[in-house]
């Protein structure tokens, strides 16, 4: 028997504090199984001991929400007995060890936590964030990313359609892989994690336990070092041909009255979910490791408890209702095993060779896991800087407009969307590439928008303006292609929260973001914390990501971005006031990366979303993009590209600073088309709503033009877009 001391628990991811009131709890010292199982429900990915007491601030409420955070997804309903699942959620750091299995376990993990419920998966969409593009890592790690995303997504036949890919050296020692998915359920027949009942069988489904991904969530909660590459076989190891056959025997079986409870073995496996289970309908649990199907021999308590093989899933089933279940895994070829039961001692309960090797009250690995009060630091808000006409003299509107489309984080993405099958289904109908991505749900007029957005820039700089900022892009993304906005899923990446500033950004972001959501009427309705996203002491960017759901009454009302057709005019609605602090333009062309980030002013974003939204249902405009990242001149230059035509830009009234005024990053702004005959509705709708405009220019043939400054046909702006993602993976 292994003798457990201090150091034994500070190897499995404690801290000696912990592992002294572990000891204080059970009025004894634990077995490492046992020890094992608190180090996996303790740690920072399962018990939010860092994070738990400001989750408690964000808006979660909303008419059209069913279930909120606390579940495996969020769960909202869109009319006609139908809702949505889904949920955002973080595989960081497996993917920085091994990028193409942690990406792609990272898929399988966030479809499972959505059929769990229940749902059959309709869209998957990621964001993923990289260092420099210089550094010797970034391109293998984008390469193994994205073919482990699109292998995982491709083969069990979810459409993956939308995303985000950015890069920055804050990533360099940690790259962010956020995967989202939705799914499609009866609002009547939503399946939830919580057990009820005693002496009902504790049934495992699906593949068999192995030893990898042992003491997954531990390294979740850690930093990295020197000795990154050790920590590969706690990498999960994918396989998505099993994960369809499960998702269409959970959804078969799920059709009866069978499922009490069902939840995914996620993070820390068989002890989570069985612990999570029991906890919920506050009940004990006994588990018989002999009958837990596993795929290596000799595998200790310890492993298989701690394992957090893919594919599996823990349920709780009504009484007698065994034989017809282990009927329709035996079909889809998967594995069956009655391994437990429930019970009424309130006790997890661990039985391996007729011997019981571990006995925990489950409300110490549950309720009463720690909850820290951290210390934390507010971050000021910079100082505006001052740019003067010596900062502009030497440059040209049309070479500062080129340099940004080919900046990184501007660039066309299509290398990457193309490795996505995006069709499958046969329901999308807008792909990878607009503001959202969209899908019909099936045998509907609905459809439903998402996408995917972050601002680590904005939020490193001020984080509560970042964490409203973001929501409002979320909003603005959404509003663009028609969708009215329902609600979001957060995936919330930070450093060390250990760290007094780490602490204050997480702090501050979640005020944002909650700020926001209430005032715009948006609620989280799940989501997920990534912290100690560092390597040897240097964090990663605050990067707090949102994952935005709205729905399209009638698909025939999506708009796209594309300009449609020549001497249409074009507007810019919303005011611009020419902020260029920490805009693409101020970091990319001016090389000045201080102060302060766009200001948010959420009465207008709500107003002028509510406004274009009003445009849209009446057929008023026929094109619709926001404006963000790069300003008006990079917005209209994607919208030119994709409509393959010209903008004639008017000359500008009232603003002095033509570059504050094409490359600032003011919120709230959307440019939009509108066929002539429609100037005046548009107008009056406008005026009554209180809603600035700007009348921008007229479409035309070929180029993009204003004044003297630009001439730029738009193959030329398309070579400038594309240029940089095909030609940086090409070598």
């Amino acid at each position: 028997m292994r003798e457990i001391t201090e150091e034994t628990a500070i190897d499995l991811g404690l801290k000696k504090e912990e592992y002294s009131k572990i000891c204080e709890l059970l009025n004894r010292i634990p077995n490492i199984t046992e020890l094992a199982i608190f180090s996996a429900m303790w740690n920072e990915h399962c018990s939010y001991k860092s994070s738990r007491r400001h989750l408690k601030k964000l808006h979660t409420k909303g008419k059209q929400v069913i279930q909120g955070p606390g579940e495996n997804a969020g769960v909202i309903d869109i009319g006609d007995e139908d809702a949505i699942v889904f949920k955002i959620e973080s595989h960081n750091h497996p993917s920085f060890i091994e990028p193409y299995q942690g990406a792609a376990t990272g898929v399988g993990g966030i479809m499972r936590d959505v059929f769990t419920m229940g749902a059959r998966p309709i869209a998957n969409l990621n964001s993923i964030h990289f260092g420099s593009p210089q550094h010797k890592k970034t391109k293998n790690l984008l390469r193994g990313v994205v073919k482990g995303i699109g292998g995982y997504g491709n083969c069990i036949g979810v459409p993956t359609i939308a995303g985000q890919t950015l890069f920055d050296e804050s990533y360099n020692g940690n790259i962010l892989v956020n995967a989202m998915t939705l799914g499609l359920v009866n609002k009547n027949r939503i399946f939830y994690s919580k057990a009820a009942g005693i002496n009902k069988p504790v049934i495992y489904v699906g593949s068999k336990t192995g030893r990898d991904g042992i003491h997954g969530a531990s390294m979740a909660s850690a930093t990295f070092d020197d000795k990154i590459e050790e920590k590969k076989p706690t990498v999960q190891v994918g396989d998505p041909f099993t994960e369809k056959l499960l998702l269409e025997a959970c959804l078969e079986l799920m059709a009866d009255n069978s499922i009490i409870a069902i939840q995914d073995m996620g993070a820390a496996g068989l002890t989570s979910s069985s612990v999570e289970m029991a906890s919920k309908g506050n009940l004990g649990i006994e588990l018989n490791l002999n009958k837990v199907p596993c795929r290596e021999e000799n595998m200790s308590p310890y492993e298989i408890m701690l394992s957090e093989s893919q594919e599996r899933m823990l349920i709780v089933l009504e009484s007698g209702k065994e034989d017809y279940a282990k009927k329709i895994f035996d079909k889809w070829n998967l594995d069956f095993s009655v391994i437990g039961k429930t019970t009424d001692s309130k006790q997890i309960e661990i039985i391996f060779n007729n011997l019981k090797v571990a006995e925990i009250p489950i409300d110490l690995l549950a309720e009463n896991a720690p909850v820290y009060d951290r210390k934390w630091k507010k971050t000021k808000l910079p100082q505006k800087l001052k740019f003067n006409k010596d900062n502009f003299k030497s440059l040209s509107l049309s070479n500062c407009l080129k340099k940004i489309l080919n900046n990184p984080n501007i660039s066309d993405k299509k290398w990457i969307w193309d490795q996505y099958d995006h069709t499958v289904m046969g329901d999308t109908i807008q792909k990878p590439g607009g503001d959202s991505g969209v899908v019909r749900v099936h045998g509907t007029k609905k459809a439903i928008a998402a996408s995917v957005d972050s601002s680590a820039s904005y939020c490193f700089s001020h984080p509560i303006s970042g964490g409203k900022q973001i929501v409002c892009e979320s909003w603005r993304n959404l509003i663009s292609v028609g969708a009215k906005p329902i609600a979001i899923t957060n995936c919330l990446n930070f450093g060390n929260p250990e760290k007094e500033k780490n602490m204050g950004e997480f702090v501050e972001c979640v005020d944002g973001i909650t700020e926001a959501s209430k005032f715009l009427d948006f609620p989280v309705v799940s989501g997920n914390v990534s912290f100690y996203n560092e390597t040897k002491d240097k964090g990663i960017k605050p990067t707090p990501t949102i994952g935005g759901v709205g729905l399209i009454k009638d698909y025939e009302n999506m708009i796209t971005m594309d300009f449609k057709k020549i001497n249409n005019i074009v507007y810019v609605i919303g005011k611009t006031e020419g902020h260029l602090d920490q805009s693409i333009f101020a970091r990319d062309v001016l090389n000045e990366k201080k102060g302060p980030p766009p200001s948010v002013n959420l009465f207008n974003e709500k107003n002028i979303g509510t406004t274009i939204l009003k445009l849209i249902e009446n057929k008023l405009i026929v094109s619709c993009h926001d404006v963000s990242l790069g300003g008006i001149l990079t917005a209209v230059s994607k919208m030119c590209i994709s409509g393959k035509k010209g903008l004639k830009i008017n000359s500008l009234k009232g603003l002095t600073n033509k570059y504050e005024y094409f490359f600032g990053e003011d919120q709230a702004r959307y440019i939009v088309e509108i066929p002539k005959d429609n100037i005046l509705k548009v107008v009056e709708m406008l005026n009554n709503n209180s809603v600035h405009y700007d009348d921008l220019g007229i479409i035309q043939e070929k180029n993009l033009t204003f004044k003297g400054d630009i001439n730029l046909p738009i193959e030329e702006l398309s070579d400038a877009h594309k240029y940089w993602l095909k030609e940086y993976m090409s070598n």
